[in-house]
């Protein structure tokens, strides 16, 4: 959802709150990829997060790629020495590790390897 709305140049964009989700959006956040997020509620009353998207003055998105690595049908685990580096250090791999959802570089500096969530550059 998020890259669809930075293609159609949105300012905001809704998604379904969830734990892990909002673990996700927390990693974004710290590394400066989105601004802030908020509790919205979407249709049927179900509870939402909104998410206001970050672009630079020339009206680039800050994420210029956004990809999912680990899949329910494929799951990607990485040791501590095994986490890639994304866009040679400039970007982000964001991995569920059994001290919780963070940066690549958190992980390696907390030595903990676990599942490569997705890859933000």
């Amino acid at each position: 959802k998020i890259r669809n709305a930075q293609m159609a140049k949105h300012r905001t964009v809704t998604v379904i709150d969830s734990k892990m989700n909002r673990n996700i959006l927390s990693v974004l956040k710290d590394e400066g990829f989105v601004g802030d997020y908020k509790d919205q509620k979407l249709a049927n009353d179900f509870p939402g997060i909104e998410i206001e998207l970050k672009y630079f003055n020339d009206g680039l998105p800050v994420m210029s790629k956004i990809q999912r690595v680990s899949k329910p049908g494929c799951r990607v685990y990485q040791g501590v020495k095994d986490i890639m580096k994304v866009q040679s250090g400039l970007g982000i791999a964001i991995v569920s590790t059994p001290q919780g959802v963070m940066s690549d570089a958190a992980a390696r500096k907390k030595n903990v390897g676990g599942e490569v969530l997705a890859i933000v550059g």
